[in-house]
């Protein structure tokens, strides 16, 4: 996806969580910790806030009560407009006032973001009539029946058009809100967020949800270590046989397990690093494109501008322009 051009104003982007009884509290969790306050470490180019149709107490699915004082007004005013779950129960309605309300902020040119069942109100607004959805795969099939114009795919973790975006249950939440801020604000940032968090910075929305064990025998192994491995090796050259070897297993097991436990290949997976690593380096460092190439196991330039065109459909040099980390962020 070509990068999102940055704001000119340094008025933080506002985001506004739409809330309804019974909340579910980690959706709503994820987003918070991506787009609250983290502190003076990290500078806070987001504003976040929550609002509700009816203010005052919301009950949540974890027994206590939140306090939301702003109504639908105030999605008025968002930048981004996130809907952290809705009601769990099959069948539930959005009410018209919620629909008319996410859907005029839509119009006005506010991003909307539907964690989890979420989706279900991006749906009953219409955005993602056409278009292809996430939401958990549990809820997949009722999606796909109550809004036959949605594409719905149960597997993936998320899935972005730009100006609406879904995702599927729980951490890919997280991974969606993380996807999004790189947009925004580059890979560099994001990765500081997900640091504090202790979490992977960036996960493929393309992954699978969940992992598709085997019906009998043990669980595969978990592929932690080799992936730590790889991510210190990053500028050397490693192939899908070397993985393997250092996993102790054959390349056929190895691209299993990468399958069932990531929804990707190894050689995807490793790429992915590489292209990571060097949004990171055009952003944060004056390093010449041949540099950084070498640096992330890209061999040359020309291999590096080809690889991040088709990452991102963009050029090094269109990106770095555009997400350059610099004091006037």
């Amino acid at each position: 996806m070509t990068p999102r051009p940055l704001p000119n104003s340094p008025a933080p982007h506002r985001v506004v969580a739409l809330l309804a009884p019974p909340q579910a509290t980690f959706p709503l969790a994820c987003a918070t910790e991506v787009f609250g306050d983290h502190g003076p470490a990290i500078p806070p180019y987001y504003a976040f806030e929550v609002c509700t149709e009816h203010p005052g107490p919301v009950p949540t699915q974890a027994g206590y009560d939140l306090l939301v004082t702003a109504g639908l007004d105030a999605l008025e005013r968002a930048d981004t407009v996130l809907v952290p779950g809705w009601k769990e129960h099959a069948g539930a309605e959005v009410p018209p006032a919620v629909v008319a309300a996410v859907r005029a902020a839509h119009h006005r040119g506010a991003r909307v973001v539907g964690i989890c069942t979420g989706a279900f109100v991006l749906a009953a607004a219409g955005l993602l009539d056409g278009r292809r959805a996430a939401t958990h795969w549990a809820r997949a099939a009722e999606l796909a029946s109550r809004f036959p114009k949605v594409t719905v795919d149960p597997a993936v973790l998320y899935v972005d058009h730009g100006d609406v975006a879904t995702s599927a249950g729980a951490a890919a939440g997280a991974d969606l809100c993380l996807h999004l801020v790189s947009s925004d604000r580059g890979a560099a940032y994001a990765m500081r967020i997900a640091r504090q968090m202790v979490m992977p910075p960036h996960r493929e929305g393309c992954q699978l949800q969940y992992a598709e064990l085997p019906t009998t025998g043990p669980v595969a192994d978990s592929l932690a270590p080799l992936l730590e491995w790889l991510s210190g090796r990053l500028d050397q050259p490693v192939s899908v046989a070397e993985m393997a070897d250092r996993a102790q297993v054959s390349t056929r097991t190895l691209t299993r397990r990468f399958t069932g436990q990531l929804g990707i290949s190894p050689g995807r997976w490793l790429l992915d690093r590489r292209i990571a690593a060097t949004r990171a380096l055009l952003e944060e460092t004056d390093l010449p494109v041949e540099t950084i190439a070498h640096r992330v196991g890209l061999s040359s330039a020309v291999n590096l501008r080809r690889r991040f065109h088709e990452a991102l459909r963009t050029t090094p040099a269109a990106y770095r322009r555009a997400f350059r980390a610099d004091t006037t962020r």
